[in-house]
């Protein structure tokens, strides 16, 4: 993915807002049965109710932010969990900090 792609990625609010709770997991979402917040990460479920979308909205958010690597993906069960790429976002903050 190119620079031009990540930061076109980042130019939607929502997915901004995604980036910003799965930051602090637990200050944002509560406990989860399955997956822990902060090594599994956040079921998608939950991230569709908080931003108020349905799940195929959510999974193209999700689809754009995995392909530019600033999120991983785990499946458990049936339910797909999401947890920030620290190592991608802070390639990005030199790429920004380059400016």
């Amino acid at each position: 993915m190119t620079d031009a792609e990540l930061f076109r990625a980042l130019g939607n609010d929502r997915r901004l807002q995604i980036l910003a709770w799965l930051k602090d997991p637990t200050a944002h979402f509560p406990p989860q049965r399955d997956g822990d917040l902060i090594e599994d990460g956040v079921c998608g479920q939950l991230i569709a109710e908080k931003l108020g979308i349905n799940a195929s909205t959510l999974s193209e958010h999700m689809r754009v932010l995995q392909g530019c690597g600033l999120v991983i993906a785990k499946r458990i069960k049936q339910w797909t969990f999401y947890r920030r790429n620290g190592e991608r976002l802070q390639a990005l903050a030199s790429i920004v900090g380059g400016i």
